[in-house]
Protein backbone atom coordinates (compact mmCIF):
# COMPACT_ATOMS: atom_id res chain seq x y z
CA UNK A 1 0.00 0.00 0.00
CA UNK A 2 1.13 3.37 -0.86
CA UNK A 3 0.05 6.58 1.69
CA UNK A 4 0.93 10.24 1.48
CA UNK A 5 1.32 11.72 4.48
CA UNK A 6 0.05 15.57 4.91
CA UNK A 7 2.47 18.21 5.81
CA UNK A 8 0.23 18.83 9.10
CA UNK A 9 0.74 15.40 10.50
CA UNK A 10 4.76 15.33 10.40
CA UNK A 11 4.71 18.89 11.88
CA UNK A 12 2.76 16.84 14.43
CA UNK A 13 5.53 15.18 15.22
CA UNK A 14 8.62 17.07 14.90
CA UNK A 15 6.43 20.36 17.11
CA UNK A 16 5.11 17.79 19.47
CA UNK A 17 1.84 19.15 18.97
CA UNK A 18 -0.47 17.57 21.49
CA UNK A 19 -2.48 15.57 21.53
CA UNK A 20 -1.58 15.10 17.66
CA UNK A 21 1.99 13.42 18.23
CA UNK A 22 1.43 10.34 19.61
CA UNK A 23 -1.22 9.12 16.85
CA UNK A 24 1.28 10.75 14.20
CA UNK A 25 4.28 9.06 15.38
CA UNK A 26 2.62 5.72 16.23
CA UNK A 27 1.27 5.91 12.12
CA UNK A 28 5.09 6.20 11.18
CA UNK A 29 6.46 3.59 13.49
CA UNK A 30 3.65 1.14 12.28
CA UNK A 31 3.71 1.99 8.77
CA UNK A 32 7.62 1.35 8.53
CA UNK A 33 7.10 -2.23 9.87
CA UNK A 34 4.02 -3.28 7.64
CA UNK A 35 4.06 -3.42 3.91
CA UNK A 36 3.64 0.16 3.50
CA UNK A 37 5.50 2.76 1.33
CA UNK A 38 5.17 6.48 2.53
CA UNK A 39 5.37 9.36 0.66
CA UNK A 40 5.47 12.89 0.82
CA UNK A 41 5.18 15.16 -1.31
CA UNK A 42 8.09 18.14 -3.04
CA UNK A 43 5.97 21.48 -1.58
CA UNK A 44 5.67 19.64 1.84
CA UNK A 45 9.86 19.12 2.22
CA UNK A 46 9.79 23.02 1.57
CA UNK A 47 7.43 23.82 3.98
CA UNK A 48 8.64 21.57 6.28
CA UNK A 49 11.87 22.99 6.40
CA UNK A 50 10.77 26.77 6.11
CA UNK A 51 8.56 26.05 9.05
CA UNK A 52 10.79 23.71 11.43
CA UNK A 53 13.64 26.25 10.66
CA UNK A 54 11.62 29.30 12.26
CA UNK A 55 10.62 26.93 15.16
CA UNK A 56 13.59 25.32 15.93
CA UNK A 57 16.65 26.15 13.96
CA UNK A 58 18.31 25.28 10.43
CA UNK A 59 20.26 22.30 11.71
CA UNK A 60 17.58 20.83 13.02
CA UNK A 61 14.73 21.28 9.71
CA UNK A 62 17.92 19.91 8.07
CA UNK A 63 18.76 16.76 10.17
CA UNK A 64 14.98 16.59 10.15
CA UNK A 65 14.78 16.50 6.43
CA UNK A 66 18.01 14.04 6.09
CA UNK A 67 15.78 11.91 8.45
CA UNK A 68 12.76 12.01 6.78
CA UNK A 69 14.49 10.96 3.22
CA UNK A 70 15.61 7.63 5.09
CA UNK A 71 12.36 6.28 4.77
CA UNK A 72 10.10 8.25 2.71
CA UNK A 73 9.42 8.86 -0.90
CA UNK A 74 9.00 12.05 -2.80
CA UNK A 75 6.01 12.62 -4.81
CA UNK A 76 6.80 14.67 -7.76
CA UNK A 77 5.06 18.26 -8.46
CA UNK A 78 5.65 19.48 -11.72
CA UNK A 79 3.78 21.33 -14.15
CA UNK A 80 1.32 19.09 -14.97
CA UNK A 81 0.54 18.51 -11.35
CA UNK A 82 -0.12 21.70 -10.75
CA UNK A 83 -2.33 22.55 -14.18
CA UNK A 84 -4.67 19.49 -12.51
CA UNK A 85 -4.67 21.05 -9.47
CA UNK A 86 -5.56 24.53 -10.67
CA UNK A 87 -8.69 22.56 -11.76
CA UNK A 88 -9.47 20.35 -9.04
CA UNK A 89 -12.55 19.79 -7.27
CA UNK A 90 -10.48 20.35 -4.01
CA UNK A 91 -11.01 24.68 -2.90
CA UNK A 92 -7.76 24.64 -1.37
CA UNK A 93 -5.18 24.53 -3.99
CA UNK A 94 -2.23 23.23 -1.88
CA UNK A 95 -4.17 19.90 -0.54
CA UNK A 96 -4.98 19.96 -4.49
CA UNK A 97 -1.65 20.17 -5.68
CA UNK A 98 -1.12 16.61 -2.68
CA UNK A 99 -4.24 14.83 -4.21
CA UNK A 100 -2.98 14.99 -7.79
CA UNK A 101 0.80 14.32 -6.51
CA UNK A 102 -0.76 11.31 -4.94
CA UNK A 103 -2.47 10.18 -8.00
CA UNK A 104 0.48 10.27 -9.69
CA UNK A 105 2.48 7.83 -7.59
CA UNK A 106 -0.76 5.72 -7.56
CA UNK A 107 -1.04 6.42 -4.19
CA UNK A 108 -4.60 5.19 -2.10
CA UNK A 109 -4.56 6.64 0.77
CA UNK A 110 -3.86 10.36 2.08
CA UNK A 111 -3.67 10.76 5.37
CA UNK A 112 -4.07 13.84 7.03
CA UNK A 113 -5.41 15.92 9.85
CA UNK A 114 -7.56 18.03 8.00
CA UNK A 115 -10.18 15.32 6.03
CA UNK A 116 -12.68 18.61 5.50
CA UNK A 117 -10.10 19.90 3.08
CA UNK A 118 -10.09 16.52 0.98
CA UNK A 119 -14.04 16.15 0.87
CA UNK A 120 -14.06 16.18 -2.64
CA UNK A 121 -11.23 13.98 -3.35
CA UNK A 122 -11.20 10.60 -5.17
CA UNK A 123 -8.39 8.97 -2.97
CA UNK A 124 -9.70 7.42 0.32
CA UNK A 125 -8.72 10.39 3.27
CA UNK A 126 -7.39 9.40 6.77
CA UNK A 127 -6.47 10.92 10.10
CA UNK A 128 -3.92 9.13 11.80
CA UNK A 129 -5.81 7.16 14.34
CA UNK A 130 -8.60 6.42 11.48
CA UNK A 131 -6.15 4.84 9.53
CA UNK A 132 -4.50 2.70 12.43
CA UNK A 133 -7.71 1.47 13.57
CA UNK A 134 -8.09 0.35 9.76
CA UNK A 135 -4.70 -1.74 9.22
Amino acid sequence: MRILIDTNVILDIILERQPFVEPASRLLETAQHADIVLYVTATTITDLYYIIRKAKGRVTALNFIVDLLQFMEVATVDKAIIRAALHSDIVDFEDAVQENAAKRQNIQVIITRNEADFQNSVLEIHNPESFLKSL
